[in-house]
């Protein structure tokens, strides 16, 4: 490694900033560059990482790229020949000409990264969850806030009319104070496994993927053909959250934000006794969550993985409903809202919301609202100041699971209340030669 980039990753990694993540939701304003085009390193560029750089590069500069599969690697480097290609995502931060970049990697790799890119006064598009642990999550808020960067955590469902529009029914009282949510996902399925021991086999490694540098910071382990690279790692909790991070910051995003919830102060679990390498093949999450101006008086949200939904009777629909997959339901005084992914808004009972007109609200583009702040100074929807704090919410239900225990929350001091075996699951060790200052 450079002896730069290792100054960098060994330096003192106690930030002090001072600021409460769960309170804002706009990203800290910046000067705009002076031509208005972002030149962006992309990290990750296969998978979802292929339409975060199409997206991006719209009306900006591709100036570098970086992924551990060459073959991937080269498909992209024939579309953006101008770009510098990088196996070693530390080496691509080195680059002095980048202004921002974009991280779609497994969800171990994101706050690497990120902390070590916003470090060198990068802005950072980063692909949900936001980070592979609670800690995580809470030091990159911080730090995007320190240095006044220009963040978004990539959950482009937010920037849909539809989940505008269910938003803006909940902050309107349409359906009264909420007092129960409901959230469910098909996940994971046919998507990948869960619920697996770990491979006692091998295989070769692919010649165009360097094995070292895709693990990272995770601990060694042999490659197994299929099994991790490119899409399976999300199973695996060295690499990935399981159901949790990959469906709930989309599904739970529309909750925390139109009842501006906090950090919620419980969370339990029910499934199959939690293995140590794999996330479970089923799980329920019971949370509860302080009272605000949207709720009455706590909340109560209820997470299904793997076809669970709630009883069907909850919903007020009437019988030839075709019901969704992946959904959300609000459960309020005056009635019931269900959002799906990807249907629309609906209100229940039927009857009872005959003479209201839904808000007419429009999509807009999740990248460009990134690169645009960047060039003219502006903000973003999904700032790490709004999104760390949701991936935080999303990532306890994982370790209320792999504990077996209720964890009472203290969010303030990062602690499962009387539950010391947690903090191994809101923080890991990196691997040797791979520590990152921050982090």
């Amino acid at each position: 490694m450079p002896a730069l980039t290792r100054r960098l990753f060994l330096q003192n990694s106690a930030i002090a900033a001072g600021i409460a993540p769960w309170v804002s939701t706009t990203s800290v304003l910046r000067a705009g560059l002076a031509n208005e085009k972002v030149n962006i390193g992309c990290i990750g560029i296969g998978g979802k990482g292929a339409s975060d750089l199409g997206e991006t590069s719209v009306g900006h500069n591709i100036v570098a790229l970086c992924d551990t599969d060459g073959q991937r690697l080269a498909q992209a480097a024939a579309k953006f020949p101008q770009a510098k290609t990088y196996t070693d995502w530390r080496q691509l931060l080195e680059q002095a000409d980048i202004d921002a970049v974009t991280v779609s990697t497994p969800d171990h790799t994101h706050a690497p990264a990120t902390m070590t890119a916003m470090q060198l006064g990068k802005h950072v598009f980063t692909q949900k969850p936001l980070t592979h642990t609670v800690y995580e999550a809470r030091r990159l808020a911080e730090v995007a806030a320190e240095k006044g960067l220009i963040t978004q955590m990539g959950i482009q469902h937010h920037a849909t009319a539809r989940l505008k529009i269910a938003v803006q029914v909940i902050r309107d009282g349409v359906i009264g104070p909420v007092s129960e949510v409901h959230a469910w996902t098909d996940r994971p399925v046919n998507f990948w496994k869960q619920g697996q021991q770990r491979p006692k086999d091998s295989s070769p490694v692919p010649e165009s993927l360097n094995w070292d540098q895709w693990l990272g910071v995770a601990p060694e382990r042999p490659f197994v053909d299929a099994a991790y690279h490119p899409f399976h790692w999300r199973g695996w909790w060295d690499f990935g959250t399981g159901v949790a991070g990959d469906m709930g910051c989309h599904l739970l995003d529309p909750v925390v934000n139109a009842l501006e919830l906090g950090p919620p102060s419980s969370v339990v679990a029910e499934g199959p006794p939690p293995l140590p390498e794999s996330g479970p093949a089923w799980c329920i999450l019971h949370y509860e969550f302080p009272q605000t101006a949207h709720t009455a008086p706590a909340l109560k949200l209820h997470w299904y993985e793997a076809k669970g939904q709630p009883r069907r009777e909850l919903f007020q629909a009437p019988a030839d409903w075709p019901g969704s997959d992946n959904g959300v339901l609000f459960i309020g005084a005056k009635g019931n809202l269900f959002v799906g992914f990807p249907e629309m808004p609906e209100l229940f009972p039927k009857a009872d919301f005959a003479d209201y007109k839904l808000p007419e609200l429009e999509d807009h583009n999740h990248y460009t609202e990134w690169t645009t702040a960047i060039a003219t100074g502006g903000r973003t929807s999904c700032p790490f100041s709004y999104s760390g704090p949701l991936t935080e919410t999303v990532l306890l239900g994982n370790v209320a699971h792999r504990t077996g225990r209720a964890i009472r929350w203290d969010s303030a001091n990062l602690k499962a209340i009387d539950c010391p075996e947690a903090d191994q699951y809101l923080r890991t060790v990196y691997r040797k030669g791979w520590e990152v200052a921050g982090l």
